[in-house]
């Protein structure tokens, strides 16, 4: 039996996910979780085999959440369910130690597939984020700028282009003012960029200008 953990902060999403889940055999719901501080206490009282994700939720998330999940529970299989298109967070998230990306566009026959295929130790990529993946290993000169930001980097770049103020990033990510500074002039040298303008146009061209996780 492989049991499930469903850490969504929208009932709704969740109910939606028990109605697929529940009757298919072999599956079995073990539990919920509504933001990442539950999340990481489902994960600390074990019990579990894999723990379905979405990465916007309040409190602690995002890749941040996968990597301190992986560090607590190494064993623990995590399955990305998401709003966010695998551009801009698929290669990240199995980078931070997640065995599965799937995006909330998918048919439930794909989150079915997915569970089983981790349930079988195997991960769950799609053919362009298995390449990305391979490419990793390989110098490449003439990669996008935004795939050389730290993933810390990223989500203050993605914070930056949709209008945050450097104390509101501070806020929200609970970092000082000075540190998110210091972000942002690496962002804009890795991105060779002059301002935040710049880096709106470059998002703009990219297609990164959805929100990005919080993080706590």
């Amino acid at each position: 039996m492989t049991r499930v953990v469903l850490a969504d902060d929208h009932a709704i999403v969740r109910e939606g996910l028990k109605r697929i889940l529940e009757g298919q055999e072999g599956i079995e719901i073990a539990g919920e979780a509504t933001n990442g501080h539950e999340a990481l206490e489902k994960v600390r009282a074990g019990g579990f085999d894999i723990l379905l994700l979405d990465l916007s939720m309040p409190g602690k998330s995002g890749i941040e959440l996968i990597k301190q999940v992986k560090d607590e529970s190494p064993k623990l299989r995590v399955l990305v369910l998401t709003m966010h298109e695998e551009d801009q967070y698929a290669v990240r998230a199995i980078r931070a130690g997640a065995s599965g990306y799937l995006t909330k566009e998918s048919a439930p026959g794909q989150l079915v597939s997915a569970i089983r295929r981790l349930a079988e130790g195997r991960l769950y990529i799609s053919p362009n984020v298995a390449e990305q993946l391979a490419l990793d290993v390989q110098p490449r000169g003439d990669e996008a700028p935004h795939r050389h930001l730290s993933d810390r980097e990223f989500e203050v770049f993605q914070l930056l282009v949709n209008g945050r103020s450097v104390s509101e990033i501070a806020a929200q990510l609970h970092l000082s003012v000075k540190t998110v500074s210091t972000h942002k002039t690496r962002i804009l040298q890795k991105m060779s960029a002059a301002s935040v303008a710049d880096l709106v146009r470059y998002a703009i061209h990219h297609r990164i200008g959805a929100d990005p996780p919080p993080t706590g």
